[in-house]
């Protein structure tokens, strides 16, 4: 029999919502205007990736997962960049190159760089596992 995952921390996963709507107030409205292209480019990548998504918004960051799956990825909007946290990135072959503990991330600061580091795969990946519940 398959063990679980061990939780993330002690916190306290985010409310699920099916509405996209969360993730568009937040892209509009909380996040810089100049990285807003690139995490609006994230949001659909993600879309393309995994189908049947949830939504949150908790601490300040989108949350993207599955019911059945858990929260999957993190998505942090900085001034100048943008990190994609995969929550159970350690299982992920191979590991994005940041982070430590279960969740492994990329920092990215132009669009180029969803293309270089083929960061599809991983989002492909991710949707395969089980996540944060």
């Amino acid at each position: 029999m398959d063990k679980q995952p061990k939780p993330l921390s002690t916190k306290k996963p985010p409310v699920p919502s099916k509405d996209h709507k969360l993730i568009e107030d937040w892209m509009e409205n909380r996040i810089m205007p100049g990285i807003q292209p690139l995490i609006k480019k994230i949001d659909s990548l993600i879309h393309d990736c995994i189908p049947n998504l949830q939504y949150a918004i908790k601490w300040g960051k989108a949350y993207y997962g599955t019911s059945e799956q858990g929260w999957l990825i993190e998505v942090a909007a900085y001034d100048v960049s943008a990190n994609i946290v995969f929550l159970m990135g350690a299982d992920l072959d191979p590991q994005p190159p940041l982070g430590k503990g279960e969740s492994r991330y990329f920092k990215l600061r132009e669009m180029d760089e969803l293309g270089e580091k083929n960061i599809a795969s991983f989002l492909k990946q991710a949707g395969q596992r089980i996540g944060w519940k």
